[in-house]
């Protein structure tokens, strides 16, 4: 039931806040204009949703408790009904499709938060089964929404099957054990915690960010060719397809462990040299990357809710504190590098290109994200690192003086000293003995 509902959940999100395009509403209508102000305004609105759930939860932890469906759905239902208003009304397109994508923003967002601290309240293994299943589902659901008429679909989301999802997490939500440690936790009690558990996951956050980052730069170009955006989206699910049957054909034989900061090191040079090749490879390779590029920044959405829920279960934390806060920073980037993309494009200096004003702003803040997830300067001038060169001055040091000690006496220090080392000398010379026999 919950891979289920949430599966529905993702296919229907796809439909309009994934990667650049609304595959059911009619292509004329996807003009770049309306494109950019949809997505910039959802984009906002979900990354400012996250942090206002982060503080909201802080202040008044009780809110973790409740379903608050209602208030979700509400505006999710609004925004989708002023996407279809859009397409009607011409003089009001702009108005309606930017306060769309500020509603359903909001309403998505809340929606993860949902079904977040849905798997996070749940035992590891079944939690992580129904997030990995539910991402397959959401794929094989959204294969299937292109088999109805796309006249229909744009109008059976919010009437048919925003109600079933929202059905699935309000059935599901009841079985809940509000008495965990998790939904029991009041925050301001102990800020030190609270504090300790963002200063241990800013750095895997900010990894998974950086791919946020790209695949924002590419949802930017993606707005000025709604063909790249459709590419996107299939690819996309179809990893999503992929990688969620893998982990759980390897998960049912084994246990498996991820390390987030050595996968982002390697992944470091390569998106790098990928975004330098951009303004050479054509149009052709803009396809591509960006839908490689989504690909993974579907599997990445996935491990990031399992990550938030492993910490909430560990440690006892707020789910909705820590996925707010987790996912804030990783949609933030994405939107950085969405807006700055945008921007970037329609800038013209020095007559480069704009595909090579792109790389270039994406290959810098790549390396500035990179330098401070690996601890900035404070690493660089760290003491004590192997790396490091000693150069000794040429200049004579002074020799240092003698201790002077009256005829006789000696002092305790050096005594005790003395004696310390004549038993370590015995000791050492008893161990070897035995050792030379053998």
């Amino acid at each position: 039931m919950p891979s289920l509902g949430y599966g529905l959940f993702l296919a229907i999100n796809a439909a309009s806040v994934w990667g650049g395009v609304f595959p059911f509403l009619p292509m004329g209508f996807q003009t770049p204009d309306i494109l950019l102000h949809f997505f910039a305004a959802q984009s906002l609105a979900f990354a400012v949703t996250f942090f206002a759930s982060a503080a909201g939860t802080y202040l008044f932890p009780d809110g973790a408790r409740r379903f608050m469906v209602k208030a979700v759905a509400a505006p999710y239902i609004i925004g989708w009904s002023s996407l279809i208003g859009a397409i009607y009304l011409d003089e009001a397109a702009l108005a309606l499709v930017t306060a769309g994508g500020v509603l359903l923003g909001i309403g998505s967002a809340g929606f993860y938060m949902l079904w977040q601290r849905l798997f996070a309240s749940m035992d590891a293994h079944e939690g992580n089964h129904a997030l990995i299943s539910g991402t397959a589902w959401g794929s094989i659901f959204y294969f299937a929404l292109h088999l109805i008429p796309v006249a229909v679909t744009a109008y059976l989301i919010p009437l048919v099957f925003l109600p079933l999802f929202g059905l699935a997490i309000v059935l599901m939500s009841r079985t809940i054990d509000l008495d965990q440690p998790m939904f029991e936790d009041v925050p301001k009690e102990h800020p030190r915690t609270y504090k300790h558990v963002i200063a241990c996951v800013w750095r895997t956050a900010l990894a998974m960010g950086a791919l946020g980052f790209c695949t924002g730069i590419m949802r930017s170009l993606a707005t000025a060719e709604p063909q790249v955006g459709a590419l996107v989206n299939v690819l996309s699910m179809l990893a999503s397809l992929i990688a969620a049957l893998i982990l759980l054909g390897v998960l049912s034989a084994k246990n498996v462990h991820l390390n987030v900061a050595v996968s982002y090191r390697v992944f470091f040079p390569l998106v790098t040299s990928a975004f330098v090749l951009l303004p050479l490879l054509g149009s052709t390779y803009v396809q591509v990357l960006a839908a490689v590029l989504y690909a993974l920044w579907s599997v990445v959405i996935m491990l990031m809710m399992i990550q938030c829920a492993q910490v909430s279960r560990d440690g006892g934390i707020n789910p909705v504190f820590i996925y707010g806060v987790f996912g804030g920073i990783v949609y933030a980037l994405h939107d950085v590098g969405f807006m700055g993309g945008s921007f970037v494009e329609q800038l013209s200096m020095f007559h480069i290109p704009s595909l090579a004003l792109v790389a270039i702003v994406a290959v810098y803040f790549l390396g500035i994200m990179y330098f401070v997830g690996e601890g900035g300067f404070r690493s660089a001038i760290a003491e004590g690192s192997m790396s490091q060169i000693e150069l000794l001055s040429s200049r004579p040091r002074a020799a240092k003086r003698p201790v002077a000690v009256e005829p006789g006496e000696t002092s305790g220090a050096m005594q005790e000293g003395a004696a310390a080392r004549r038993a370590e000398a015995k000791q050492a010379s008893a161990e070897a003995e035995p050792q030379a026999e053998g």
